[in-house]
This record gives C-alpha cells, sequence and structure tokens, in this order.
C-alpha cells in the first residue's frame, strides 16, 4: 500500500482493501476517509466493507463520497468538518488519491 502524505496529520492514497487496514493502522493512522463513492468501479471494495474493517481496528471511519470532476461545495465542508473532528494523524483514499489532495487544497483555500 502506498500513500502520500500532505501534511504531518493529512495522508492520500488510491483505493485501499479491507485487508490493508492493519497496515494504515500499524503506519499510525487513527482516522479513514473515503472519498470515493461506492460502485465507482466494478470489483472496488464499498465503503461499508472498508468501514466494518477500520472500525474492528479501532480506527474512525468516515465516508465522503465525491463524484470525480464534480467536487461540489458541500464535500469540501463535510471534509473540512470531518478534519476537525475526526483523531489525527487522517488517512483518505478515493481511486488515485487526486480528491483526497483537492479536497485538501480547497480547504485550505477557504481558510485563506
Amino acid at each position: 500500500m502506498e500513500y502520500r502524505q500532505i501534511t504531518e496529520g493529512y495522508s492520500v492514497s488510491g483505493q485501499i482493501q479491507p485487508d490493508e487496514v492493519a497496515a494504515i493502522k500499524a503506519a499510525g493512522f487513527k482516522s479513514v476517509i473515503c472519498n470515493r463513492p461506492d460502485d465507482e468501479q466494478p470489483g472496488q471494495p464499498s465503503a461499508d466493507s472498508v468501514k466494518a474493517a477500520v472500525e474492528a481496528a479501532g480506527l474512525a471511519f468516515r465516508y465522503i463520497p465525491v463524484i470525480s470532476g464534480q467536487i461540489t461545495a458541500e464535500n469540501v465542508e463535510d471534509q473540512a468538518e470531518a478534519l476537525d473532528e475526526l483523531e489525527g494523524p487522517i488517512f483518505a483514499y478515493c481511486r488515485s488519491g487526486a480528491r483526497c489532495t483537492n479536497l485538501y487544497g480547497l480547504i485550505q483555500q477557504s481558510k485563506g
């Protein structure tokens, strides 16, 4: 599993599998955010299956689905709220990590 650290408290990756949650926990993450809508691609694990693995590992989970190329103001608000509420460091994923990265950038701009 590869991920990209955006800040000390926020990292992003592409799609994860439920069996990768142990490695996420071992890397020190406390919370996971899924920014990928279910059924975006055949064969991807559902957010619920990842959530079950995340919560079984004792980590927090938040599902904030973002349609690729269509980030809304509500998506940005929901992500900002999650970043405020969830214990860090936070691990966020989507298909490639781009939506998670773009959301973070938009949150920072809105605080500007």
